[in-house]
């Protein structure tokens, strides 16, 4: 076929040709016939994955095509970007380096599922049929010469990974999995069960946003007589550790959320273990100095832009003693999850675009965050995708009654189904700076405070009762729920001391680290998370 026909039968079999284009073209050659068309389609697709994007010529770089059960779909990034083959999706133009390339990168996969093994008990063969031991396979270390034993590792394909939820032997208070997503822990009534909500705030705690949480958070009571909670992930750069110190003491639960918050956010999807303990352990670290946390609650972390980091993540979350993490979204679905151990595979499907699940077991809690339905009529409205982080449900600025009744519809799917507890993820500014919003969230907040079945909890308190589970009529006198039930008397210090600092690992810059605590030799940062000036 020459060169000019495969580009018309292409065109023809895309239909993003122009009329005046497939004019010209007719008069050259002939029209393909359908027979043609579905050989040319075929041979095509023929070593294309599932749902992979690649390019039909190198003309532009917005334009690609997808192999589908239909034939071919044709997708064209808008002006101003272009598609990046390897992240399969588009992406700023100055970030595509691939636009001489037609598909991306081919890997040799393992050879998994033969008809007679190739190797000996607990072995298993690389792409070239050479045989290593079965546990070496996405460990992510390179074994196999051709590297093939870490290029199928998805939470299906992990040959180690962790095995399917059974629930005779995953028991509360370690472990909690499910096969069914209306399942409760102990199986309670869901009459019974509190409505657990989780209000959480990412990034960094400073003068910009602490009076925002002091309308939020004071005088305002759960059914209990104990002021209402939060957890706050902490990320370290613009943070005030004086005000982050008055949080904790307050009652509100610490998190973690980076030392860099770097923006380059494959990073976070593909960082190693170290990497990923530099960030985390280090940020806890800061946290704990200059904040002056001693008693060991920080506990959780959130990942930055929310990208799982598969394997090395909760790798390192396992050796640092961290509890739980809250970075994994599950999908839109009615009745919402309730957070679940890493034992067990987990309940849903790695969601997002690109994400790196973990597939092999983990003892740590996941509190995952679970989409919301973006929808004012949720009953009469088409499905559209959800959100997890509130401030992203929203294309456009919406209107105090709009944000009112999507928190209104989303309580209610919670609360009438499972009573999985609900999570408010937020960026300080999508409150702070639309005192309508703030308005419409505050007057939702007193007039859901007036139901007795309803606890406004840190995520670590969501694990206490998980582990301990007790119906509603027993929450008064709940000890995990009282501890700092009504904090009184002045901060630890006002302001504290603002110091001004730097490190070789942010050359030409100078920053400030405000702390109740001694000021450090120079700015903490990922080599030296103490301030101490070497590394």
């Amino acid at each position: 076929m020459t060169s000019i026909r495969v580009a018309a039968l292409a065109l023809a079999l895309l239909g993003i040709a122009s009329g005046e284009i497939v004019k010209r073209q007719a008069a050259t050659v002939s029209e393909p016939t359908e027979d043609e068309a579905d050989a040319f389609t075929k041979e095509l697709c023929r070593d294309k994955g599932a749902g992979e994007w690649f390019r039909l010529d190198l003309n532009d770089c917005r334009d690609v095509i997808q192999c589908t059960e239909a034939g071919l779909q044709a997708l064209r990034c808008p002006h101003g970007l272009a598609f990046n083959l390897e992240l399969q999706t588009c992406d700023w133009k100055d970030n595509v380096k691939n636009c001489n390339q037609k598909e991306k990168k081919r890997v040799v996969k393992p050879l998994l599922n033969t008809v007679e093994p190739l190797c000996q008990e607990n072995q298993l063969a690389c792409g070239d049929g050479t045989c290593i031991d079965r546990v070496l396979f996405c460990d992510g270390k390179f074994d196999c010469a051709d590297e093939s034993d870490e290029n199928t590792c998805d939470i299906k394909s992990d040959p180690n990974s962790a095995p399917i939820c059974n629930p005779d032997e995953c028991r509360i208070p370690d472990c909690f999995c499910f096969n069914d997503a209306s399942e409760i822990p102990n199986n309670m009534d869901p009459r019974d069960v509190p409505q657990m909500i989780t209000i959480t705030f990412d990034d960094a705690i400073n003068i910009e946003n602490i009076d925002l949480y002091q309308i939020i958070f004071k005088d305002r009571f759960n059914p209990n007589d104990c002021t209402i909670k939060s957890t706050f992930f902490v990320s370290h750069k613009y943070t005030n550790y004086s005000a982050v110190q008055e949080m904790h003491r307050l009652g509100h639960e610490i998190a973690i959320h980076s030392i860099s918050h770097s923006n380059n956010e494959t990073f976070w999807t593909k960082a190693s273990l170290d990497e990923w303990e530099r960030e985390m352990a280090g940020a806890r670290v800061i946290v704990e100095r200059y904040a002056n946390i001693t008693d060991s609650s920080v506990i959780g972390l959130r990942a930055p832009y929310l990208r799982v980091g598969g394997n090395n993540q909760f790798g390192m979350m396992e050796k640092n003693a961290f509890l739980y993490d809250s970075t994994m979204t599950a999908p839109l679905q009615n009745p919402p999850l309730w957070p679940y151990t890493l034992y067990y595979r987990m309940p849903h499907t790695c969601h997002g675009n690109l994400q790196n699940c973990p597939t092999r077991s983990f003892a740590v809690w996941e509190m995952v965050m679970n989409e919301m339905d973006r929808r004012e009529e949720p009953t009469i409205e088409e499905d559209l995708p959800g959100c997890a982080m509130v401030d992203s449900c929203f294309s456009n600025k919406p209107t105090a009654d709009q944000f009112y009744k999507f928190l209104v519809n989303n309580f209610d799917r919670h609360y009438n189904t499972n009573r999985a507890p609900m999570g408010l993820y937020f960026h300080s500014a999508f409150l702070k700076n639309d005192p309508e919003i703030l308005d419409a969230f505050l007057f939702w907040l007193e007039e859901t405070l007036a139901n007795p079945d309803v606890y406004f909890v840190t995520m670590t308190q969501v694990i206490q009762w998980m582990q301990d589970p007790q119906p509603v009529s027993g929450l008064k006198n709940y000890e995990p729920w009282k501890e700092k039930c009504n904090v009184a008397g002045p901060p630890y210090c006002y302001g504290g001391t603002n110091c001004e600092l730097n490190t070789d690992e942010l050359p030409s810059e100078t920053l400030r680290l405000a702390t109740c605590m001694r000021c450090p030799n120079r700015y903490p940062w990922l080599l030296d998370p103490l301030g101490e000036g070497y590394f």
